[in-house]
């Protein structure tokens, strides 16, 4: 499946411009996934909307979780 150069460049700008406005965010994700993650490491998620109560999710990393990373790095290239 080929990506659009098109589209590829569109994607490369937006995700520059996310890089500008979160730079926190981008930090935090190069330190934890950076080095990769273990089977078995749990990742917690928590959304706080503008007036509501906070949602929180977690998942537990398995194989396959692992293996889709790899297939989306092996992408990027």
């Amino acid at each position: 499946m080929a990506m659009n150069p098109s589209a590829m460049f569109q994607v490369m700008e937006a995700f520059k411009r996310f890089q500008s406005n979160h730079p926190k965010v981008v930090s935090y994700v190069k330190t934890v996934f950076g080095p990769g993650l273990p089977e078995g490491t749990v990742l917690e998620i928590t959304c706080t909307k503008p007036g509501e109560e906070p949602v929180t999710t977690n998942m537990k990393i398995t194989q396959d979780d692992l293996d889709l990373l790899q297939s989306l790095k092996n992408i990027q290239g």
